[in-house]
């Protein structure tokens, strides 16, 4: 019964080794999203409904049921992946990714989401630029300069094209959501510049899961890995591990 972490963007696996030192279970799996630092696999589209095959495929492979973790775009396609294969999840925590039809794109995303614009923000975003942004966001220096040396050309095509499937996502997803039993941990950063609080409450509401609040902005697993983990073995053991 692994638990299954999932990151978002524009990370790598290496987004949880912080988290992960902390958590006394060793059965964890850290997967890259395809073209996040790792392999695009020929014909893979890099929408966000290919990404949420290849979860399903990953847990699949990790043996059900786990315990799903998501953090940003990897909340959302963990939402996803509950509401679609609640037979493959023990539990699910997320947090800094809505699916929510009241959701409006941050203004970042709306750029990316729009043909010409986007390739023109990918191309000014240099390793020293995406660094310098991602530590103003609250990550550590360290971890935003080792973020943004893999943040490559693959890896900005895949960004656009996932942002750009999944501009009315919301609407789309929030229905099947809505029906998920599964125990929920939601885990949500104050001051997340990017979604806000409010979302973080809706949310849990809407899967009627616990709601943990974090004094951090967007990347609570690197602003705040300890009391994550913690919070994290607390809700797995309630449900029995």
């Amino acid at each position: 019964m692994p638990a299954v972490l999932v990151h978002g963007v524009p990370d790598t696996h290496r987004l949880w080794a912080p988290l992960r030192a902390r958590l006394r279970r060793a059965d964890v799996i850290a997967p890259s999203l395809p073209g996040f630092g790792c392999a695009l696999p020929a014909g893979f589209d890099a929408t966000k409904e290919a990404y949420v095959d290849w979860l399903v495929r990953e847990v699949e492979r990790a043996g059900a049921p786990v315990d799903l973790v998501g953090h940003d775009w990897g909340a959302i396609l963990v939402q996803r992946a509950v509401s679609l294969r609640p037979d493959l999840v023990r539990t699910w925590a997320c947090g800094s990714g809505p699916i929510d039809a009241g959701y409006v794109w941050h203004d970042l995303a709306q750029q990316w989401q729009t043909a010409g614009v986007g390739e023109q923000v990918m191309e000014a975003i240099t390793p020293e630029a995406m660094a310098e942004a991602l530590a103003a966001a609250g990550v550590p220096a360290e971890a935003a300069r080792e973020t943004a040396r893999h943040v490559d050309a693959p890896m900005k095509d895949c960004i656009l094209r996932l942002y750009r499937s999944a501009v009315r996502v919301g609407a789309e997803w929030q229905p099947d959501l809505e029906r998920v039993t599964r125990p929920a941990l939601i885990l949500w950063g104050r001051n997340d510049p990017y979604v806000t609080l409010r979302f973080g409450e809706r949310l849990a509401t809407r899967v009627r899961g616990e709601l943990l609040l974090l004094e951090c902005g967007h990347w609570w697993p690197l602003e705040r890995p300890a009391e994550v983990a913690a919070a994290l073995e607390r809700f797995w053991a309630r449900q029995g591990t």
